[in-house]
């Protein structure tokens, strides 16, 4: 990890000094923006309870509320330079509590001034061909994003839910040619962004592939997310440990014609067993890790400016109870979850966009209730948003 940072380190200063051998620096003057989201949404279940502690929703993120509800107000201020900049992308209400619920450190806990903050970060370009970006910044992971306004369908993917949210860190930025780029990143572990608790590190990369048509991403992060054993091995404190996370997530998107996209995302995630204290020696856990896959296809059409439809068919599974209360579970801590999204996309006047959605969640085990509180695999809902964006 120390080699991979004085690798970024080393790159960046050497395309540095051979940039500045060919101009010399001159004083700039950048432009500030603003710009950000509100929306809000109604939800309903067809064949489940909507009221009282039998509500029921799918596990995934965001858009989870019975009846009417507020998802977030996203103000983003961008300072613009040419050769220096600055993001600060704030997040009130719901959604944006849930996005960045690794945030309330630095407060004990509690909700605090950081609870606000879905991504700050400066970036430095360092030349034509190489950005670096230090600070908290949203995930490169996943076809999804925590902004409303970028996502066709309202309601989000389970494979997006339990990937990464956020990260803060440092990440390298390298454009190899026209079409190929490769990012490198040190990071704290998984979606802890206000600073580094635990004392471990996580390394992040991609390899991404542009063209007129659409964009291919070949994502990668690895590192201990518990960090409960020191450096020299032993446990720091009696209970046991997490092995170390490993996830491969492949996107891409482009257009078959000018009016259908086709998207694709898949993901691979899992924690070896780690280790637990026997109260004499550490010893390694016997048996597998634990973690999900899973695929997803996005197909939509635009047959107007005003109007679109979009179809959003997941696959999500569990294996060896690497995720808990998000699909029904047999008794080898194995399930699944097929989830169906129909999505229409109403443009209002530029800046207003009404998404209509009708979803089915189906598991391979009873996860739901009906009605009459009988046990179910299946859970049909309807949403109604309205996303305004400037």
């Amino acid at each position: 990890m120390k080699n991979l940072f004085l690798l970024i380190l080393c790159v960046v200063f050497s395309t540095y000094q051979v940039a500045n051998a060919q101009e010399a620096t001159t004083e700039e003057t950048g432009s500030l923006t603003l710009s950000g989201s509100i929306d809000a949404y109604f939800r309903a279940n067809l064949n489940a309870p909507n009221k009282g502690e039998n509500f029921q929703a799918p596990a995934s993120s965001f858009g989870n509320l019975p009846g009417f509800s507020l998802g977030m107000a996203n103000i983003i201020a961008t300072y613009e330079g040419k050769k220096v900049g600055a993001v600060a992308d704030l997040v009130f209400g719901p959604r944006g509590e849930d996005a960045v619920f690794g945030s309330p450190l630095y407060s004990g806990g509690m909700a605090g001034s950081s609870q606000i903050v879905n991504q700050l970060y400066v970036y430095w370009n360092v030349s034509d061909k190489v950005t670096l970006t230090m600070g908290n910044f949203n995930t490169f992971l996943g076809y999804e994003v925590i902004s409303p306004t970028a996502n066709f369908n309202y309601s989000t993917s389970y494979m997006f839910s339990y990937g990464p949210f956020s990260h803060t860190g440092l990440k390298a930025n390298f454009q190899l040619s026209d079409k190929f780029s490769f990012l490198a990143a040190v990071m704290n572990p998984t979606d802890m962004t206000e600073f580094n608790l635990i004392g471990t590190y996580t390394l992040g990369a991609q390899l991404g592939y542009s063209t007129d048509a659409g964009s291919t991403y070949l994502n990668f992060v690895y590192g201990d997310q518990d960090g409960k054993l020191s450096n020299d091995g032993s446990l720091i404190r009696d209970q046991s440990s997490l092995g170390k996370t490993f996830q491969v997530d492949l996107t891409t998107g482009f257009d078959l014609t000018d009016k259908f996209y086709l998207g694709f995302n898949t993901t691979y995630n899992t924690t070896s067993s780690g280790e637990i204290f026997t109260g004499s020696e550490i010893r390694e856990v016997a048996g597998d890790g634990a973690g999900f896959y899973g695929f997803a296809g996005y197909l939509q059409t635009k047959p107007s400016d005003k109007f679109g439809l979009g179809f959003r068919g997941e696959y999500f599974s569990v294996f060896n109870g690497g995720l808990e209360k998000v699909v029904g579970l047999d008794s080898e801590g194995s399930g699944s979850v097929f989830a169906a999204t129909l999505s229409g996309n109403i443009k209002i006047g530029g800046n207003l966009t009404l998404i209509p959605e009708l979803r089915v969640d189906r598991m391979s085990n009873d996860f739901f209730k009906d009605k009459d509180l009988n046990d179910s695999k299946a859970l049909i809902s309807c949403v109604m948003a309205a996303v305004f964006s400037f």
